[in-house]
């Protein structure tokens, strides 16, 4: 094999610098190359492509470091797939309806349709200089009569199947956006719009809903199944659809009647003390009208954001259906009308909120449910004589509900024919006693309100009729198009007469269009469709290809949308999947919720002055250094601190890994390395990079796997540290061994730094990447970009076990010539435990036996150990809880031998690596699995 020195190099070298690359040069050219070589497209015909997607973004005009780092995940995800042989599905579009384009237009007196295609046009040449490999072919726009066509499509075919609804509703209405709000649009406990911060009004308006709630119950229980999914998102799911089992039953309140009242917790109602009503609801309204204390409540101290409960007593008494007690009835804000019925009998003692307003008002707290008595409850002198029986005769002790609520299940006291029932048996029998009383199931998910009184959306394609009524529009009349912008208060669209005025599709009467347009969470409800078949024009989306390329596999995106924008796409794939022929229920199967990128401990934002240019970042450092920096710092659901040291440190990380491969690609062409690895014997330090190349590759591939892209980046980066250490070490580096580490250290860091990856990869082809015409036909016939990944020949679990290994002799060997106050060594040996121990210690993690030395005395090759077989039989005894499988004795003395110049370097002695038969005895004994035997000599 050819050998070569830094001495005397085959060309002149350049020098390792801490002062950059040509970034700008490598870039350009790399992004030339795969655009002229259709690098990212996905052709129609492929049958299963691996689906990575991170939810398209608003175009605000331009990118900020959330975007990057969103969009980093995927693209570094994609890649990676790539790099492992798939086929791969990686689109991109635009979010690009919504109210701020067209306050945005109205303030630059424009048109929204200009003020967005500007802002996409920017955000996608900011994109590209980012090096996200998407497939542009397949690009949406949702603000194009061809996308939003077919949100029309969709509103008329959830019509046909009476999933739309339009009725009278109170709505949230801001005040600024002139427009209607979603409850989940709502924010924090101002309740302020989500989009301007101005506080919410209510309202009463004709609005067309999306019947949400016809699925909630398999929204619900399919969340179980979404086992790709943080479990954050999951349970803000369940708590925002809210299903809760319960009873509903009547209270007679005087004067109006039978009230409905909804509760969990039916076993309580003996300890019903005061009945409470919302502030809306219509008892509490009519009262409002003659009893100017309770109008002043609801219209002024109401607040049911705020930190304690309010309320005022009406005068009025209800009656409890059971007792037939005569409880006094509140106005109070803690109830709310859009949560069981808007009424509920209230148990201070049972319940904690209930509990607040009760010591507030001075009502009584009478506790009717104790716990379930149990060992705890009986003397300790007679614990020896209790039994079950014992346990279910003790009398239940009355909680202490002065100062909290007792809020568990329990047995019933203080309830009449009642008592001594377990809630839960009580809940079944008073049900069924209880005349006025059934089961009941309440939700507090609510159908989907999608009119939006704005210009610059999707149009519902309905016309108002006098003699018909709503009609919707003919599919064949779709699109129904927006007309030029009108720069006027309110919903331009009401001022577009000639646009609002139209035939009835029914009777060919005058009729006026609907002005209302959509949420824009229709357009991004079933988005991922519309990317595996982005030009057809006869429908949606492609359902054969739709069936075979869905559900996406990775989603990435940000946690704000983990209740809108993912509970509606669920709900519309399951439409979708009953009646349109669509084979799948869910839409994403794996989610990624990505943490925020920070300064200083807060978020970037404009209004705060912290915001951090993505572009000036690319200009200065390179793309790949941004994207590196974002990768590394911390883990994609986790939120992290923006650097400019570290953004510094990482430029320089790539400029010396430039170096290195510069300063030895051509000697690793010239000598056609291509050998795996190194004998121990002849070159014990080749041997210790060759297994660190392996354990490099084994974790980053693992972790890849896992979306921890921090922890499979710092593998490549401390193989590249190794790599260089190495080439530092020696005189005469071996080729083959530089080769192969080399080339896999690129191809770790080719899905977060792609341009300088296949900039480094050509050179270590041999290939002269400076030449154009180089660079594409290397794209073209497969560098890094279809190059295989690389293969380790250790899974991550053994590298973990080798390095524990490692470190941990070491870490003895110091604390030995520490505690013996050696100064000078003159020999280090370390001492393999024999084989006997290895099988030991695999049955003592096996084993469920009382008597562990007893089975391992059964094996004959122990047992013929003697003593030392039954001292070794007690120490695992005693750890037996704390056992863990080492590297077997074979591995151990490979890896120990490998890594034996570490040692030798650092205590500049010479280290023997040898198996315990061929060490004197009284060192040997104390060598152990995973704890080789350190004898020093002086």
């Amino acid at each position: 094999m050819e050998r070569y020195t830094t001495e005397t190099p085959p060309r002149v070298y350049k020098q390792m610098t801490d002062e950059g690359y040509d970034h700008t040069a490598i870039e350009r050219r790399w992004q030339d190359a795969w655009e002229a070589a259709n690098a990212y497209r996905t052709p129609d015909d492929v049958a299963d492509p691996t689906y990575v997607l991170g939810m398209y973004p608003y175009p605000s005009g331009k990118l900020h470091m959330g975007h990057v780092r969103n969009y980093t995940i995927t693209d570094a995800y994609a890649r990676y797939r790539r790099l492992r042989g798939d086929d791969v599905l990686h689109p991109m579009g635009w979010d690009a309806f919504g109210l701020p384009a067209e306050n945005a237009a109205k303030e630059r007196d424009t048109n929204p349709r200009d003020w967005t295609l500007d802002c996409i046009e920017t955000m996608k040449g900011q994109m590209q200089s980012m090096g996200f490999g998407y497939d542009w072919d397949r690009e949406i726009t949702t603000c194009t009569p061809d996308y939003y066509r077919w949100n029309q499509w969709l509103f008329t075919r959830f019509h046909e199947e009476g999933l739309v609804e339009r009725r009278d509703a109170e709505v949230n209405w801001c005040p600024s956006c002139e427009t209607v709000l979603a409850d989940e649009q709502v924010e924090g406990e101002a309740e302020l719009c989500w989009r301007c911060d101005t506080p919410v009004e209510t309202r009463e308006l004709d609005q067309w809903f999306l019947r949400i709630t016809e699925y909630a119950d398999e929204l619900l229980e399919a969340i179980d199944d979404l086992e790709g999914w943080p479990n954050s998102v999951r349970q803000m799911q369940r708590n925002w659809i809210g299903r809760q089992h319960g009873t509903e039953l009547s209270f007679e309140i005087e004067g109006h009647g039978d009230v409905e009242a909804f509760t969990t917790r039916v076993d309580t109602i003996h300890g019903a003390t005061f009945f409470a009503l919302a502030p809306d609801h219509p008892i509490s309204e009519a009262l409002a009208e003659t009893d100017a204390d309770v109008r002043r409540f609801i219209e002024e101290a109401a607040d049911p954001e705020g930190d304690e409960p309010n309320g005022i007593a009406t005068g009025l008494t209800a009656t409890n259906p059971v007792t037939g007690e005569e409880i006094p009835v509140y106005v109070a804000d803690f109830v709310l009308s859009d949560v069981g019925t808007g009424a509920l009998m209230a148990v201070p003692a049972h319940d904690e909120r209930d509990h607040a307003f009760a010591e507030k008002k001075g009502i009584e707290i009478r506790p009717v449910i104790a716990p379930e008595p149990d060992a705890a409850d009986v003397e300790e002198e007679d614990m020896e004589e209790a039994n079950e029986a014992d346990m279910e005769s003790a009398d239940p002790t009355v909680p202490d509900v002065e100062d909290d609520a007792f809020t568990e299940d329990g047995i019933l006291i203080n309830s009449g024919e009642y008592d001594g029932l377990d809630s839960e048996t009580a809940r079944d029998r008073l049900t069924e006693d209880i005349e006025s009383a059934s089961e009941a199931t309440q939700y507090q998910l609510r159908d989907w309100g999608i009119s939006r009184q704005r210009y610059w959306g999707t149009p519902i394609p309905v016309v108002h009729c006098d003699d018909c009524g709503p009609v919707m529009v003919p599919e064949e009349d779709l699109p129904v198009e927006l007309p030029e912008f009108i720069n006027t208060t309110g919903n331009p669209l009401d001022a577009a007469e000639e646009w609002t005025e139209t035939t009835c599709p029914e009777c060919g009467g005058p009729a006026e269009r609907e002005t209302d347009t959509m949420d824009t969470f229709v357009d991004s409800s079933w988005y991922p469709l519309r990317y595996v078949s982005p030009d057809l024009e006869e429908a949606p989306f492609d359902l054969e290809r739709a069936n075979d390329w869905m559900p996406v596999d990775q989603y990435v995106g940000g946690i704000e949308h983990a209740v809108m924008h993912l509970l509606y796409s669920r709900f519309f794939t399951k439409v979708l999947a009953d009646h349109e022929g669509l084979e799948h229920r869910e839409p994403f199967e794996n989610l990624l919720a990505q943490g925020m990128v920070q300064l200083e401990g807060e978020k970037m934002s404009k209004s705060k002055g912290n915001v951090v240019s993505p572009q000036r970042i690319v200009e200065e450092y390179g793309a790949d250094t941004a994207r590196l920096f974002m990768m590394q710092a911390a883990q994609p659901e986790r939120d992290f601190d923006w650097s400019e040291e570290g953004v510094r440190s990482t430029n320089r990380f790539l400029a010396r890994l430039k170096a290195l491969v510069e300063n030895h690609a051509d000697a690793i062409v010239a000598a056609d390395a291509t050998a795996a690895g190194a004998d121990a014997d002849e070159d014990p330090i080749a041997a210790y990079v060759t297994d660190e190349v392996d354990a490099a590759i084994a974790i980053a591939t693992a972790e890849y796997e896992d979306l921890t892209f921090n922890v499979a980046l710092r593998e490549a980066q401390e193989l590249v540290r190794t790599l260089r250490s190495y080439a530092d070490a020696v005189d005469d580096p071996d080729p083959a061994v530089l080769s192969r580490g080399l080339s896999a250290a690129v191809r770790l860091l080719a899905p977060v730094t792609p341009h300088l990856a296949e900039e480094l990869y050509a050179q270590l082809q041999g290939a002269d990447p400076s030449n154009d015409a180089d660079a594409e036909a290397a794209v073209e016939g497969g560098v890094v970009l279809a190059a295989e990944w690389p293969e380790a020949s250790v899974d991550r679990e053994t590298v973990r076990k080798r390095r524990r290994l490692v470190e941990n002799t070491r870490e003895d060997v110091r604390q030995i010539i520490d505690v013996a106050g050696i100064e000078d060594p003159e020999s280090i040996d370390v001492v393999v435990a024999p084989d006997w121990k290895y099988d030991a210690l695999e049955i003592a993690i096996d084993s469920d036996a009382d008597n562990l030395i007893g089975e391992l005395m059964a094996e004959d090759h122990i047992r013929d150990q003697g003593d030392a077989a039954a001292a070794y039989g007690q120490d695992l005894q005693a750890e037996r809880e704390a056992l863990s499988m080492t590297l077997r004795g074979d591995a151990e003395y490979d890896a120990l031998r490998a890594a034996a110049w570490l040692i030798e370097r650092e205590f500049d002695a010479p280290v023997r690596v040898v198996r315990a038969e061929d060490a004197a005895a009284d060192v040997a004994r104390n060598a152990e699995p995973g704890r080789p035997a350190i004898d020093i000599a002086e």
